[in-house]
């Protein structure tokens, strides 16, 4: 099961909404982030949430409960969860990572990390888990640490431009109709990750989630 989350992006205000962030603003995005309790630790700011309290969240806020509108059943397995968002800079996120993994002992294969992808199309979400790092300096940096590539992967596409430079696109900041494209993902993504969260064994959700397509950029 998942047990650390961790949202990689530039800590800074010069960075708030570039396209390299877009895991700190769908963080942001979670209908009950306002009710994270955050702390600066482990080179970072982290927030611990207990099962019950997720469940009741995602219930209340509709993005996962039961038919009747109840919060689902917590595994028996499920442990807390911890929300990490690295202030190293993109590049040295994993020293953030493994800092929080060593104290509360989680595994390399409990950890999800949430991402940009430049290899997908904008508006698309994709659910990883291991293989190749697409030369993500966040995920390099991760398998590093780890020692190992096997961790899941929360993946949202930004689409690689052929006539900019790479480091100017990911750096700069999405344009009005990509935000409305993020408006639009963003509440889906939300549900899949509460349901990864409340799983047993994330992997059920690959073959609907490795590539999924929730909106298409206007050209």
């Amino acid at each position: 099961m998942i047990k650390l989350v961790a949202f990689l992006g530039n800590y800074g205000r010069e960075y708030e909404k570039t396209r390299h962030n877009v895991a700190w603003q769908f963080e942001s995005s979670l209908a009950f982030a306002d009710k994270l309790s955050w702390q600066s630790k482990f080179k970072g700011n982290y927030a611990a949430i207990e099962p019950e309290q997720l469940a009741s969240w995602c219930a209340e806020t509709g993005i996962l409960a039961k038919k009747d509108g109840s919060p689902v059943i917590i595994p028996e397995e499920m442990s807390r969860i911890y929300f990490l968002k690295p202030e190293t800079y993109m590049n040295l996120s994993g020293e953030s990572i493994i800092e929080l993994a060593n104290f509360y002992k989680i595994k390399p294969e409990e950890t999800l990390v949430v991402h940009d992808e430049l290899e997908l199309p904008m508006g698309t979400v994709s659910l990883k888990w291991s293989g190749g790092l697409g030369g993500h300096n966040g995920l390099r940096s991760t398998k590093q640490v780890f020692g190992t590539a096997d961790f899941w992967r929360l993946r949202f596409g930004l689409t690689k431009p052929t006539d900019r430079d790479i480091a100017d696109y990911v750096l700069g900041k999405f344009t009005p109709d990509q935000e409305i494209i993020l408006s639009q993902i963003f509440p889906q993504t939300a549900a899949l990750l509460a349901k990864v969260l409340f799983a047993k064994n994330p992997s059920k959700f690959i073959q609907e989630w490795g590539k999924k397509k929730l909106a298409a950029e206007t050209k």
